[in-house]
């Protein structure tokens, strides 16, 4: 797994938490936006396919949980 900073990792969980309608149940949902948001410098619209950093989706979601959200 690549090596992010902390600061990237704890602005992603600050994004997480600011999304409308956040919901712990869905944290794998809104993990991935934030990291898509972070790759692609826009939320994904309904069908989009685009390829996220599943390194950085799999981190975020760890710590995210670890933190207990």
């Amino acid at each position: 797994m690549a090596d992010y900073s902390e600061s990237l990792i704890r602005s992603l969980i600050k994004k997480v938490k600011e999304y409308p309608r956040f919901s712990k149940e869905e944290i794998e949902k809104f993990c991935w936006m934030a990291v898509h948001e972070h790759k692609h410098g826009v939320l994904p619209s309904e069908y989009d396919i685009r390829e996220i950093d599943e390194d950085l989706y799999l981190k975020l979601l760890q710590e995210s949980k670890s933190n207990n959200f």
